[in-house]
């Protein structure tokens, strides 16, 4: 009668699954824990982002704080800053809200110190709008959350400075094209302005205050996949010593002497 039992793998072969299995399931378990500290990390920055968004609105950075500017410390601060609008050098950004679709309207503001803030004064759904808009300009003190600078252009767009047609809110590009010096390395969301048009009127552009917050947090769903994915190679690995002392013990029994 044939014996179709398989034989004990070679102790070469034992070796190299061992330290197969071995590394795929610690790999596996580091990048769990990874997500998890990605995690933690999140919700920390979810947590002072809030905190930054809802405190009064504190001085903006000036000129000897821009070297230092960056996103971890500074992004999404509320801001005051006073001056006053430099009329004659908007710029329209492309952009898509929870309005809708049209432009961000960009303006440059000289505080009262003598340096320029573009202001991201808010949404406006054309050039007419915005026009109308730059006519009306009579603040002399914003308010607003600070936003990094977006150099490049968008998403398969870039930005042409040479035909005024931005997809992106590149502080330096558009102060290069505007003819702007001492200009801050950063923009300004400004806030929306109290009150509300009459029912079924047009908003008073531009409006304000549609900073997008939010952060993906999805390192939890991560973790738990790759812990999961790791209790799965440990599972094989023990199917596999199972399998090979059962093969162990087959292969003893025929060399029992009968």
């Amino acid at each position: 009668m044939t014996n179709t039992a398989k034989r004990p793998r070679s102790r070469f072969a034992l070796a190299a699954l061992s330290l197969l299995f071995l590394t795929a399931f610690l790999g596996l378990i580091a990048l769990g824990s990874w997500q998890v500290q990605r995690r933690a990390w999140k919700l920390d920055l979810i947590e002072r982002v809030d905190a930054r968004v809802h405190a009064p609105p504190g001085a903006a950075p000036g000129p000897a704080d821009w070297a230092g500017v960056s996103a971890a410390r500074d992004e999404y601060r509320h801001v005051r800053l006073e001056g006053r609008y430099l009329r004659g050098k908007d710029s329209l950004v492309q952009a898509v809200t929870a309005i809708g679709p049209g432009f961000w309207l960009l303006s440059p503001f000289q505080t009262t110190g003598g340096d320029i803030v573009l202001i991201n004064r808010g949404y406006v759904p054309g050039r007419r709008e915005a026009a109308a808009a730059t006519a009306s300009l009579s603040d002399t003190q914003v308010t607003g959350l600070l936003r990094l600078s977006e150099p490049g252009g968008g998403f398969l767009r870039k930005n042409a400075p040479q035909q005024d047609r931005w997809y992106s809110r590149d502080v330096e590009a558009i102060a290069a094209a505007r003819g702007l010096q001492r200009v801050a390395p950063y923009f300004v969301d400004a806030d929306r302005r109290d009150g509300a048009a009459a029912p079924g009127a047009e908003p008073a552009w531009p409006v304000g205050g549609l900073t997008v917050i939010k952060f993906p947090n999805s390192h939890l769903v991560y973790a738990l996949t790759w812990f999961g994915l790791a209790l799965m190679v440990a599972a094989a690995a023990w199917r596999v010593a199972l399998e090979e002392r059962r093969r162990r013990r087959a292969a003893a029994s025929l060399d029992e002497p009968r």
